[in-house]
């Protein structure tokens, strides 16, 4: 029987590790293309001038206000662009799940095609509508006889955050709508029979139901836009200062490597803290459900 069981317990570790060896690739691949690469990011963040490990450029960073000014920049615009997205993409699930109408069903087709399509199309169609050259100051111009472009948003932080509630918008919705189309509609129906409103519905019945969908299009809308560089690089804002800008700034156009990989860094903690409110805030749904 011991002899048995002796020559049965390679055999299944033979077999467990067979099950795991598909793993080697991914994780191969995952080191390679990922983790070096950050680990030398971080490796070159630790030193200063001299070449000896430190947290000196880190704290020339944080004493840095063009630091802090892009800081501020990239919460407020990540921050504005969620709430904005979240809004703006409820209600058009909202109409587009429960009100049917001639033409919803393509709407949904180009929604799809905006998470699709790159982001700086998106920003070179506003910059055709609303630039300084544009259609609508152009015709404002020619009608009203303007001697400057009246409308000038778009080279801002508002517009900025505009075109990033373009982008985003559809990826909040994806998720929300499938979730809002597994609703029970019994739900629905009784609330009404109890004399509930339509906005109380919205709220007491749809969007408790939905708001595990909700919190994860948030938090991807989140985090793409405190790490969006396409758009803010693409537009030109004036004086609209980001994380990624200052990464991209300081390593292409000032060759100062150390401190576009101590930025870098602090991004990537950014973006792993945003990440984990969004867990612990999930989690907290669930158990509340």
């Amino acid at each position: 029987m011991s002899e048995n069981i002796t020559l049965a317990r390679p055999v299944m570790a033979g077999a467990s590790l067979k099950r795991h060896a598909w793993l080697l690739l991914p994780l191969l691949v995952l080191a390679t293309l990922f983790f070096y690469p950050l680990l030398l990011i971080v490796q070159q963040a630790l030193q200063d001038e001299s070449g000896r490990a430190g947290v000196g450029t880190f704290l020339q960073v944080f004493e840095s206000r063009r630091f802090v000014s892009a800081l501020c920049n990239t919460l407020q615009i990540a921050l504005f662009t969620t709430l904005g997205c979240v809004i703006l993409g409820s209600v058009m699930s909202l109409i587009l799940v429960f009100i049917p109408f001639t033409g919803s069903r393509f709407i949904s087709l180009i929604i799809d095609t905006f998470i699709a399509l790159p982001t700086f199309l998106i920003t070179l169609a506003f910059t055709f509508i609303y630039g300084s050259a544009g259609l609508v100051n152009g015709g404002l111009m020619t009608f009203f006889d303007f001697d400057l472009p009246p409308v000038d948003f778009l080279y801002s932080m508002p517009g900025v955050i505009l075109a990033e509630i373009t982008v985003f918008t559809p990826l909040v919705m994806r998720p929300l709508m499938a979730s809002l189309r597994q609703l029970d509609r019994g739900l629905l129906e009784a609330a009404s029979v109890l004399g509930a409103p339509p906005l109380r519905v919205v709220t007491q019945v749809i969007f408790p139901a939905a708001r595990p969908a909700l919190l994860a299009g948030g938090s991807l809308c989140l985090l793409l836009a405190t790490n969006e560089f396409g758009i803010v690089l693409f537009i030109g804002a004036k004086g609209v200062n980001t994380l990624p800008m200052m990464v991209y700034s300081k390593a292409i156009l000032e060759s100062d490597y150390t401190a576009a990989c101590a930025i870098a860094v602090i991004n990537v903690l950014l973006s792993l803290g945003l990440f984990m409110l969004y867990r612990l805030a999930l989690s907290r749904t669930e158990k509340r459900s």
